[in-house]
């Protein structure tokens, strides 16, 4: 049996600043079916219990909204070469889907999430921990276009949601957060510098056999 321990780089970051986007771009041009990408979003707690208009009002910019205990216990199991099946979520229904994704056996996974750092557990099993310092005016423009187009909100209602939970659970717990961050990167996803350094010290990890 294999006994190979699988690396996890974390990514925080407020909302809309670039993580998925940076967390892509790596493993995309890394170009290595070796490396997974794991969404924090995946792990939203099913509200599937109570009516759409209650999930609407959920603060899901809290640390409360997420699974933190599920995704640890995965990150230990992927740690150990083990595979797991992880959750999909309906941001449009906040529902976890029926179906799952099954991850297992790579040797990098890239973890992103605004509140990753939040959690001292799962915190402990990043190797790697990166903040994404965007500015907050960019972060809202980013998170318009996506929820208007990917998540079929209106306008008035994103607007409402930033300013009722998503900005002051920022200020509250995100940006507290980067203190943990091992490496902070400004500019977003598309910083060509901070991804070669992180292509680089992901092939360093890899090794010869990448």
């Amino acid at each position: 049996m294999k006994q190979n321990k699988t690396i996890v780089i974390g990514i925080s970051g407020a909302s809309g600043s670039g993580k998925s986007l940076l967390a892509n771009n790596i493993v995309n041009e890394l170009g290595t079916d070796q490396v997974a990408v794991i969404s924090e979003d995946s792990y939203y707690k099913d509200q599937s219990h109570l009516p759409f208009e209650a999930r609407t009002s959920i603060n899901y910019d809290h640390p409360s909204s997420i699974d933190h205990d599920l995704l640890t216990q995965h990150l230990s199991q992927l740690q150990h070469w083990e595979s797991v099946d992880i959750p999909l979520y309906d941001h449009s229904l906040h529902v976890r889907k029926s179906q799952t994704k099954r991850v297992g056996q790579h040797r990098i996974i890239v973890l992103e999430g605004i509140l990753l750092f939040v959690d001292p557990e799962l915190r402990d099993k990043m190797n790697i921990k990166i903040y994404m310092d965007t500015s907050p005016d960019i972060c809202l423009i980013r998170r318009l276009r996506r929820d208007i187009i990917e998540r079929a909100r209106t306008f008035d209602s994103v607007i409402e949601q930033y300013e009722t939970t998503v900005r002051p659970m920022y200020l509250r717990f995100i940006e507290p957060s980067r203190l943990h961050a091992d490496i902070i990167v400004p500019r977003g996803g598309e910083n060509r510098i901070a991804i070669e350094m992180l292509k680089a010290k992901m092939r360093e990890l890899l090794g010869p056999d990448a």
